[in-house]
């Protein structure tokens, strides 16, 4: 079995749990994720982000930024909080889950970004590639690489980033912190019929 076919079946595995996972919060009946004792991997340390979209748009995110749970769990325990508990929408429905679409990202370790400048940082960034962490004292906010599809300048990006933490767009300072990390990421609506119906 090649890398690239290992990790498509770990998507569709980790897309189950997800999904399942808000089935069971929500009382709803739905074919359990396939889940054995030989997969090691999903014990192991993970952090994730679960994305909710519905009809196109956002409908929740909520994710973990370090691996410190075994992933079978972030990734359950993130899809619950993304689908109930994200403070920007009101609890998912019932009613509502056959039209929603579960995303999945498994995220790398974080790497400090070195930089003298705002300008030296923006330089850095890899439009599509990198994730970013933005921290400033008790400010912090993150977006996926999946929000470089909307925001593709990386001053934008990174202006986004500040306003996500409550700070003007055009705030900079020394004490700034930033952190990227790249994903790999996995959607329901690219092998639907597997994922919905087991």
């Amino acid at each position: 079995m090649t890398d690239s076919i290992e990790k498509n079946e770990q998507g569709k595995i980790l897309l189950h749990i997800a999904r399942h996972a808000i089935c069971q919060a929500l009382r709803v009946s739905c074919v359990p994720a396939r889940v054995d004792d030989n997969m090691i991997w999903l014990s192991r340390p993970g952090a994730t982000f679960v994305t909710l979209t519905q009809h196109g748009e956002l409908r929740g995110c909520i994710g973990s930024l370090q691996a410190c749970d075994p992933l079978i769990d972030d990734v359950s325990n993130n899809a619950v909080s993304a689908a109930l508990h994200d403070p920007r929408f009101m609890p998912l429905m019932m009613d509502e889950l056959g039209a929603v679409n579960v995303e999945v990202s498994l995220l790398s370790e974080l790497q400090p970004l070195k930089f003298a400048s705002e300008a030296d940082a923006l330089v850095q960034l890899r439009p599509t590639i990198d994730g970013v962490v933005f921290e400033y004292g008790p400010y912090r906010s993150t977006f996926l690489p999946q929000v470089w599809e909307s925001l593709p300048q990386p001053s934008q990006f990174l202006a986004k980033l500040k306003s996500k933490a409550r700070l003007p767009e055009d705030f900079w300072d020394e004490e700034i912190k930033l952190s990227r990390y790249t994903v790999s990421k996995w959607r329901e609506m690219d092998y639907v019929k597997e994922v919905m119906h087991g």
